[in-house]
Order: C-alpha cells, then structure tokens, then sequence
C-alpha cells in the first residue's frame, strides 16, 4: 500500500468548512486541529509506514486526526468511523469538507486497526502521542509536576494449569519444527501422546498415582525434546518455542530423589501462566485484589490531566519499577534544577507503592521533589523482625538487633551477611515488641 496524501488546497466555496469556521470557537479541539493538523500530522511523517507498491492508504493526516479525536471522546473504532462519516465537526477537523468537496466520504474500521499495526511495528510506535504532547507543551499546558498512577490490564487467554501448560508447549514446539525434526521430537517422546489435542488426557483425575504418572511422562518427554534441541542452531520461531517449554517445565516440576517428575511445592516468581501469552503474569492491584495479565503505568500533569507518558509491565511487576520511564522527560530537563520557586520545581507524587528506595534516590539524584509515600517495611513471615528494626553500622561494620546484641558483618561476594543465631534462642523480645 502506497501512501495516500491529502489535498492540501482548501475549499473556498465548501458550505461545511465555511459553517465550522463561522459557528465553531478558535479555541476549541476542531478548530485547532482543522488549523494545525498538516503541521502536527503531515502525510509526509508517516512516509515510513508504507511501501511505493500498491493502491493508495487513506491520507495518514486523516487517520491520525480521527485517532486523536476517537481518545478524547472515549470511542470504538467503528463509533469513531461513524463519527468521522457523519459529523461536521470530525469532516472539519480532519480538512475533507463537505460530501461534494471531493474528500474522503469515509472509511472502514478496520483502517484505523491497519495504523495501530503498522505504528506497532515501526521505530516510532508512539509519534502521535508524541507529537499531541508537544503541542500541549509548547502551549504551556505541561508543567514540572507528575502524578503517578497504574492499573490492571485484564488478559484474555485462560491461565493454564501445570499439565495444560507443558503439552501445550510441547505441542507448539512440534507444530512449528519442520518435519525432519519434528519426527527426531517425535521419536524421543515416550508418553504416548501426540499432542494434537489440547484436551486434557483421560485420566482418573482423583487418582494420585495416575496424576504423578501422568506428570511425570510428559515432564520426561519435554526434558527430551530439549535435550535433541541442546546445542543446535534453530529457526527463530522454533528457538522460542524450546525456550517456552524449559520455562514451563523448569518453573513448575522438581525432580525428586527418585528421579520422578512432580509438581514443585512452590510458585516461580515470575510463573508464565498461559503458553497463549507468555508474557501475561498473576498481578496484583492490592493484597486482596489479583487478576491476571498485564498493568497499565500513566504520568499525568495535576494541572492539566494531560498524559504525558505510558507503559505497560507485566502484571507482577511493581509500581515503582516503571516510574522512570514516566518521568523520562523531568530526569532529562535540567533546565530549572535548584529552582527556588516552587512552581519552578520538578515534583512526582504517587502512592506507597512508588516510595521504593531506588526510586525516591532516583527523585533525589535529580533535584525533583518527592510527594511519594515511602513503602511501608514488611514484617518477613515466620515471626522475624522487619528489617527497619536492625540499627545497620556500615563505618562500623555491625549490625544491632532490637534486643541490644551486636554481631559484626560478615562479607562474601560483596554482600553483608551478620548472623544472631546463637542469641535468637534466648531473646526474650517477641516479633511485636517495640524498639527500645
């Protein structure tokens, strides 16, 4: 598809511009994107999204200006393309004019789908974003003040249980290798299964031993598979595969000293939970409150509620692991640091789930104020003292627990160990005593 361009030479005559021009405030979103739209979205900037073959794309000005409208009112891409069709206002903005102007009638939904693909998988995925935030700042709509905030991105694949989890790698390992080394695969599996189904394999499920054997088979042929594959130079796609499988296999199954697979009494940190979407995780937005996929991070200016920067993590990632990516743009301005007024000062404010230490040293390297709550010290379970309750004396080199013992700091590949253990036994403090 080659790159379709707008007609840049307006429409004197156009009983649609010239009704939006007349009734429509300078000030508002159409008027300013029906003045400034060739300059913020030129078809010219999105030159590198398409090819010199094929028949013409709607003018990326246009799509680009209905994607930006479509955010603002919080629409579907069919409700957006209605919109576009119907209203004089969207005509407006995009600068097709009336229906007797010669500009784009309208289009299907599934050219806005086409943009977000080929934005995807370009270098600048984010340039209309980039460019609207531009505009705003250029403005003086975005100041040096961020709100950090996050939230669950629901997935929509199923999460899979262990034995789900490894035949279903295995069977996309088998369904991606070519048929020389699918038959080596093939060969070295033992189970019986052919991993053509994705249902479960018919077993009595309350019958421990059939449940272990069962396991224990399919854990022996992936560990196989992987051995046929160790060493060899694979296809990338066939690569990926094998490395699903050692994850599923390596996170979930222990072997014991038997030499029989079982199911690990433990959850892997970070547990793939569907072969679907391997990149999905078990979050959680609260302790009370899990869900399973991906979270969505914002900075936002307080003034404005103007986004300025997004990201996406897995679901168990913590809040406070993607707070620099949002305030790349305050890290990087150097413009105002050390200011003494305080509408000059850069600030981020967020909740306890921001206030990890590496982040509020990070606000604090870079002269930005911090209004994030610390992270509260978690007690470790089993009844032990949280870490804040220790007087640590690195000059020293010593560590004093809250019952007043001592001990000196140990050192092995650059991290302190001190041990209390000969005192714990006769420590008469319990884990809620208080400091003293």
């Amino acid at each position: 598809m080659t790159l379709g361009l707008a007609e840049r030479q307006g429409n004197l005559l156009d009983d649609l511009t010239r009704f939006c021009d007349e009734t429509l405030a300078e000030s508002s979103v159409y008027a300013l994107l029906h003045r400034e739209r060739d300059a913020l979205f030129p078809d010219e900037f999105f030159a590198d999204l398409f090819s010199d073959r094929g028949r013409r794309s709607v003018p990326p000005s246009v799509v680009a200006t209905v994607m930006v409208l479509q955010r603002l009112d919080c629409l579907s891409d069919r409700e957006a393309t209605e919109r576009y069709s119907f209203d004089a206002r969207w005509r407006y903005a995009t600068g097709v004019g009336g229906y007797d102007a010669g500009g784009w009638t309208g289009f299907a939904h599934t050219v806005l789908v086409d943009m977000r693909e080929r934005l995807r998988r370009s270098d600048r995925r984010d340039r209309v974003f980039e460019v609207a935030l531009q505009a705003a700042s250029a403005a003086g709509l975005v100041g040096r003040q961020r709100v950090l905030d996050s939230t669950p991105l629901y997935d929509a694949v199923a999460t899979m249980d262990t034995i789900t989890l490894v035949r279903s790698a295995l069977r996309n390992l088998l369904g991606l290798a070519d048929a020389e080394l699918e038959a080596q695969l093939r060969a070295v599996c033992t189970s019986g299964d052919d991993y053509a189904s994705s249902a479960k394999p018919q077993i009595d499920w309350s019958d421990a031993a059939e449940r272990e054997a069962l396991i224990d088979s399919r854990a022996t042929d992936a560990f196989a598979c992987l051995a046929v594959l160790d060493g060899r130079q694979l296809a990338p796609a066939v690569d990926h595969a094998a490395q699903l499988v050692a994850t599923v296999v390596g996170q979930d199954l222990t072997e014991g000293e038997d030499g029989i697979f079982r199911i690990a009494r433990r959850v892997a940190a970070d547990r793939v939970i569907s072969t679907v979407d391997p990149e999905a995780r078990h979050g959680h937005k609260t302790a009370a409150r899990g869900f399973d996929g991906y979270k969505g991070h914002v900075g936002i200016d307080p003034d404005s509620e103007i986004i300025t920067a997004t990201t996406v993590t897995a679901g168990n990632a913590s809040d406070a692991s993607a707070a620099e990516d949002l305030i790349a743009d305050l890290l990087k301005d150097t413009t105002t640091a050390g200011a003494d007024r305080d509408d000059d000062r850069a600030k981020v404010y967020g909740d306890a789930a921001y206030g990890s230490g590496a982040f509020q040293k990070a606000l604090e390297d870079n002269d930005i104020d911090s209004g994030c709550k610390t992270a509260p010290p978690s007690s470790p379970t089993g009844g032990l003292f949280s870490k804040d309750r220790f007087n640590v004396d690195l000059k020293a080199g010593t560590v004093s627990c809250p019952g007043n013992v001592t001990t000196p700091i140990t050192r092995a590949n650059a991290e302190g160990v001190a041990r209390f253990a000969t005192a714990c036994g006769d420590c008469p403090l319990p884990p809620s005593a208080p400091p003293r």
